[in-house]
């Protein structure tokens, strides 16, 4: 009864911050090697890095996604279900100072996220399965991670990095990544070691992704332009579930 009552509290406030949370477009290209020179050339000459990348403009990404045994997430984004979500644990290089519980979420085609910092020994305890601390939390996206969690038996799954190059632009709210070299990790554990204990996966492509609010500034769609490339529905999480 009281993990009940805690499910329907949480679906409620979720409900709330779905409402005032901001939605933003989200296009994705696979782009190849040649691609990336040209687009990465261009991209520097005209946007700002992230102030968050390195001196080269780079950082690395390193998420575990959960999922339930059934691959609820994994199927809903195989067979293009416009209302999805799913969760990950996140941290950027090496610093596990700074980790992040999100849910990414679509709807009719715009994206939105949660997200709820956590310390690298609350993250450990997630991938052990001792969740306890989620119920107690008062946070209303560690709540809702724990109800599914108890519910529908959300796990992690996945480890899947990668290195970002980032760039920015203030009109429009813009954000422009080129993601390379994906790698993918056997075992949530790998999250913290993924650096040593992730493989390959990228057949050498890498992808763009263009995020803004309610417009694209004429500058950066043209600046993004290529040649006989279409936008796509490339799932990092689900190329690197192949290699389970």
């Amino acid at each position: 009864m009281t993990v009940t009552a805690g499910m329907t509290a949480t679906a409620a406030t979720m409900i709330k911050e779905k409402r005032s949370v901001k939605l933003r477009h989200e296009l994705k290209h696979i782009i190849t090697a040649q691609d990336d020179a040209i687009l990465t050339s261009r991209l520097r000459k005209l946007f700002k890095h992230d102030k968050n990348a390195d001196s080269h403009g780079l950082y690395r990404v390193s998420s575990l996604y959960f999922d339930t045994p059934y691959d609820k997430a994994l199927r809903q984004k195989i067979d293009g279900i416009d209302r999805r979500e799913k969760f990950r644990l996140r941290y950027y290089g090496d610093d596990t100072s700074f980790i992040r519980l999100e849910k990414k979420f679509k709807i009719n085609g715009l994206c939105g996220k949660h997200g709820a910092a956590l310390s690298e020994a609350q993250a450990r305890s997630i991938i052990s399965g001792d969740i306890g601390f989620l119920a107690d939390s008062g946070n209303p996206l560690l709540l809702e991670l724990y109800s599914k969690m108890r519910g529908q038996l959300l796990m992690p799954k996945t480890v899947v990095v990668y290195d970002r190059e980032a760039f920015v632009y203030g009109a429009g709210n813009v954000r422009v990544t080129i993601d390379r070299g994906l790698r993918s990790c056997l075992g949530a554990t790998g999250l913290f070691d993924a650096k040593e204990r992730c493989i390959p996966v990228s057949d050498g492509t890498a992808v763009l992704e263009v995020k803004y609010d309610e417009f694209l500034p004429e500058i950066v769609s043209m600046a993004v332009q290529l040649p006989n490339r279409q936008t796509s529905a490339y799932s990092k999480y689900a190329v690197c579930r192949r290699y389970d």
